[in-house]
């Protein structure tokens, strides 16, 4: 599990409330329930509105991803590619079947299985990269819905302000009143600008970046069947599936690949 997102929005939350702390207010006055609700669920109704009903779902259900998913670096997929390679070279493409029981990335195993049915290698190639494509669709979608989120929510805490500035209006022969009145029809303007900017845009950026190491990941596998099936030395086939990795990302050193 990679925390990032838990720790950046609890964080974030933690700061806002102790600088209103350290500047004497009340973090209690900044939980008011009508502007909450107002801002959070109106927020949630005009993004589905701009979506459909699967999107909103799956958006949704992205959000354990977003805070819970493990991280899987393309470059951890390249010491078992390697080691398939040898054992392929040395027995062939069947021998690959028992190995195939011990590999924890389902991508890896779809893509070996077909080599070793004996499917085209462009065929090959094709059904990986539709897959790519399925999965970058996929979460592009569900990024999109919690970017949209954080593109309304400021806006519905404006309305939020202005509804509750009306309310002072009504309420001017109280003067007594006008204080608190004020306060709260601005809490509506805070909690759309804070949940935009700490809690729908990190999560539409997260869920956007684990697409792209995800998408990473599936096309160094898909070059590395490609190689497998090719019957390539499994030496080359490290040095070309390290060059797709950036800076940083290499895994250990393979020089022991025969």
């Amino acid at each position: 599990m990679d925390p990032a997102t838990l720790i950046g929005v609890l964080v974030g939350l933690i700061i806002i409330v102790v600088a209103n702390v350290m500047e004497g207010g009340n973090p209690a006055s900044l939980l008011l329930v009508p502007p909450m609700l107002l801002v959070f669920g109106t927020t949630l109704m005009v993004t589905v509105a701009g979506g459909t009903i699967p999107d909103a779902k799956h958006a949704l259900a992205s959000l354990k991803t977003a805070f819970t998913a493990k991280v899987r670096p393309a470059g951890d997929v390249v010491p078992m590619v390697v080691a398939l390679a040898e054992r392929a070279r040395r027995e062939g493409l069947l021998a690959l079947e028992d190995d195939l029981k011990t590999v924890d990335d389902p991508f890896l195993v779809k893509g070996v299985q077909l080599a070793i049915d004996g499917t085209d290698p462009d065929e090959v190639r094709e059904i990986l990269e539709s897959e790519v494509y399925a999965a970058k669709a996929q979460g592009k979608h569900a990024a999109k819905f919690f970017a949209d989120a954080g593109a309304y929510a400021p806006t519905i805490g404006i309305i939020g302000t202005v509804m509750g500035l009306v309310h002072v209006l009504e309420n001017l022969a109280q003067p007594e009143e006008l204080g608190h009145l004020i306060a709260a029809a601005f809490i509506a303007t805070l909690w759309g600008v804070m949940s935009a900017n700490v809690i729908w845009l990190p999560i539409g950026n997260r869920l956007k970046r684990l697409t792209e190491l995800e998408a990473a990941r599936m096309e160094v596998i898909i070059e590395g069947v490609a190689a497998i099936q090719a019957g390539s030395n499994p030496r080359v086939i490290a040095q070309k599936l390290t060059s797709l990795l950036p800076a940083g990302e290499q895994p250990p050193s393979l020089d022991k690949a025969a």
